[in-house]
């Protein structure tokens, strides 16, 4: 006797990932609204305050994203490990290490532009993977999740590396991190950061080369008008 359909794993795996992509849409989308009124309505102003307005929701947005890489130990995503990780890393690093430690930091543009990017991409994101689970499927959101991170990847990279820059004056200062170790031995966290400035231009390197592989096989039926002769 057959099963109620949702009795069925691949039903339970599909509503989970289901109701988990629309979380982080609804939570990204919030901060972009968020941020976009906010601009609206105070200018460069809502530029300092940023983190102070929607910090909370970015961490547990951020948080939450640790189980992806769950998702693909066992193996209900279909997605590389060591890309997603680099990726995730990158994220939790900027922004529970760099930016949530140093109030100086929070108050910098670069904060902002970075949400911005961030938000952009997992929007997009989000969208054609909660799609994508329930069988629907737009060549236009296809191609946007597709190309979108193109140009907006290597800024986030960019405006990451801006904002470990900017904070190495503030850690130097105030010896966040920074401690010392027996056999006169110590671990100085601007140096730290300033090691992980050239990884993080390398992991770069690594996941832009898998993304784009990735692009070129999902598109590789992408329909494409061909004009008449």
């Amino acid at each position: 006797m057959a099963l109620p359909a949702w009795l069925q794993p691949r039903y339970r795996k599909n509503t989970y990932l289901f109701i988990y992509y629309l979380i982080q849409f609804c939570g990204h989308s919030w901060i972009f609204t968020n941020m976009t009124v906010r601009f609206f309505s105070f200018g460069e102003d809502s530029m300092v305050d940023t983190f102070y307005a929607i910090g909370l929701v970015m961490r547990v947005c951020q948080s939450i994203s640790l189980l992806e890489l769950l998702h693909i130990c066992v193996g209900i995503e279909p997605n590389h490990l060591l890309p997603r990780f680099l990726q995730l890393t990158e994220r939790i690093i900027i922004l529970f290490v760099v930016i949530t430690s140093q109030e100086e930091v929070q108050e910098k543009y670069v904060v902002c532009v970075l949400f911005i990017f961030w938000n952009l991409l997992d929007m997009v994101r989000y969208t054609y993977s909660m799609l994508s689970v329930i069988g629907i499927s737009y060549a236009v959101l296809t191609w946007l999740s597709q190309t979108l991170w193109m140009p907006i990847y290597p800024l986030c990279v960019l405006a990451e590396a801006f904002a470990i820059y900017q904070s190495l004056p503030y850690f130097e200062s105030s010896g966040t991190y920074s401690t010392e170790l027996p056999f006169d031995l110590a671990i100085y966290f601007p140096y730290v950061l300033k090691m992980y400035l050239m990884m993080l231009f390398i992991g770069m390197y690594f996941t832009y080369s898998h993304l784009y592989s990735e692009r070129r096989d999902v598109l590789q039926g992408f329909p494409v008008k061909k004009k008449k002769v």
